[in-house]
């Protein structure tokens, strides 16, 4: 029979609520600091982590390595596929719908933080959303800064609050 509620919920119901809470509160800050629906992308890599931060804290995907190593394939492969994408569309005689060239770089740009997080055993998944992101016109320093201080962040809450915290998965 396939139960509604987590068989863990009943015995840590506290702790449910405790590290939701911490999830939420990060999500507001980032919100808060980056205009989060004009740099949705950007936003929701940063609320994937938090997902993957505080329901699997003592996991290894939740480790500085892959979070912080994960964002900064993440943020250097979106800005280098941004950046051609824009060099490719600002090119005179482009006989390209400029949509095309930017899903092109876009879709590369994941590609890329993919290969480079396995490669540097830094996978991340949300990290490779982040790529994307950055890539599909939403790169601007403000979202790379607020991202690097957003992982930052939410790395040093989950080391510091890790001894508290329990994996909900």
């Amino acid at each position: 029979m396939m139960r509604l509620f987590d068989e863990k919920f009943k015995k840590h119901k506290a702790r449910y609520f405790f590290q939701c809470a911490l999830a939420t509160i990060s999500a507001m800050i980032a919100l808060v600091v980056l205009d989060g629906i004009a740099n949705a992308a950007v936003i929701g890599a940063l609320g994937a982590s938090a997902f993957v931060i505080f329901t699997m804290p003592h996991r290894h995907v939740s480790e500085a390595r892959y979070l912080v190593g994960g964002y900064l394939v993440g943020i250097a492969t979106g800005t280098l596929c941004y950046w051609a994408g824009w060099l490719l569309i600002q090119s005179s005689g482009l006989a390209i719908d400029e949509s095309t060239v930017i899903f092109f770089f876009a879709s590369l740009a994941v590609g890329l933080a993919i290969f480079l997080m396995v490669i540097t055993n830094t996978e991340h998944p949300p990290a490779a959303g982040l790529a994307m992101g950055l890539a599909l016109n939403e790169w601007n320093l403000q979202a790379v800064l607020v991202v690097l201080v957003g992982i930052a962040y939410l790395t040093g809450m989950k080391r510091w609050l890790k001894p508290f915290m329990i994996d909900l998965l």
